[in-house]
């Protein structure tokens, strides 16, 4: 799969294309649904296939304090259009000037003179250009004159109602993982590369691995049963934090996660979280001793909903 940054980058052989356009954040069903009818038309003519997607998400640019939580980090969303079969995705910088560009000028310049679009799959509910001017009646007839068509895709519905971003993100906020994995067609998760941290929880018998999160906006935060996978593909089952440590003072929002009856360093290596259940909001403690308490009956909470036996307290790593 090719990776376009820009306009700048583009060249002819990045021509002729099949477009859809969205921000594609969780590459949920609904997505997936598009990117089959993209398939299937660039078959037909010819053409490769192209996910045309923005960064930042034009909401992280208009209202920043305000933004919804990203799904899945921008490599992530690379990696799982490549998984889908797109030929090549094209990430345009959200930036005041693309912000500016009228609907006409981002169909003429960019799908047309830039992609060579031979036609354009989009969902129903698709808008364009400053202040969202553009629709599906205007890029139909934009279409006739410039020489491409336009297809729409129904909505995706599951469960009576839509398929979105939008739905998953508050499937998450009340910790619904069932319902927020068939929206999304895998199970949600968190994936990062582990970090050196301040090493507190190792001095309470809890060790962590730690992952700073980029985005201080997660789509999920609290306490969690989780399994972390390695890079090796091990599942390592767990308890995890994604807060900012009220109690330590601390400022970034990072994932800390204690593997239970695990001692191996995993610094610098990629990791992925997948979250089970929800077990507590983070909270601030008076003491490290409240706090370690508290820590070991979420790890007993973690371990039966993940059916993890409490190992011999003999042999209990410390």
């Amino acid at each position: 799969m090719k990776l376009i940054r820009d306009l700048h980058n583009l060249r002819s052989l990045h021509r002729p294309t099949v477009v859809s356009i969205g921000n594609y954040d969780g590459v949920h069903l609904g997505h997936r649904r598009l990117i089959q009818a993209l398939k299937e038309r660039a078959s037909e003519l010819g053409a490769q296939t192209t996910v045309l997607t923005f960064e930042p998400h034009p909401h992280e640019f208009f209202s920043p304090k305000n933004a919804p939580p990203r799904l899945m980090r921008w490599r992530d969303k690379v990696e799982a259009l490549r998984e889908q079969g797109v030929d090549q995705v094209m990430t345009l910088r959200f930036n005041e000037r693309l912000a500016q560009t009228s609907a006409e000028d981002f169909v003429e310049k960019l799908l047309v003179a830039g992609l060579g679009a031979q036609h354009v799959v989009i969902g129903d509910d698709f808008r364009f250009g400053r202040k969202r001017l553009g629709d599906l009646s205007l890029l139909t007839r934009l279409g006739s004159q410039l020489g491409f068509s336009v297809d729409t895709i129904d909505t995706c519905v599951v469960e009576g109602e839509r398929v979105s971003s939008t739905r998953i993100r508050e499937a998450l906020r009340l910790s619904n993982f069932e319902l927020a994995s068939r929206l999304l067609g895998y199970s949600f998760s968190i994936a990062g590369r582990v970090s050196h941290g301040d090493k507190r929880g190792r001095t309470i018998g809890f060790p962590t691995a730690n992952i700073v999160l980029r985005h201080d906006n997660p789509p999920v935060w609290g306490v969690y049963a989780v399994k972390m996978r390695l890079s090796n593909g091990r599942e390592l089952p767990g308890v995890a934090n994604i807060g900012k440590r009220p109690t330590v003072g601390g400022h970034k929002t990072l994932l800390e996660a204690h593997l239970f009856d695990f001692n191996e360093d995993l610094y610098s290596q990629c990791v992925r979280v997948e979250f089970f259940q929800k077990i507590r909001d983070e909270q601030k403690f008076e003491s490290f001793e409240l706090l370690r308490e508290q820590i070991d009956r979420d790890a007993d909470a973690a371990r039966q909903s993940l059916d993890v036996p409490r190992p011999d307290p003999d042999i209990r790593r410390r």
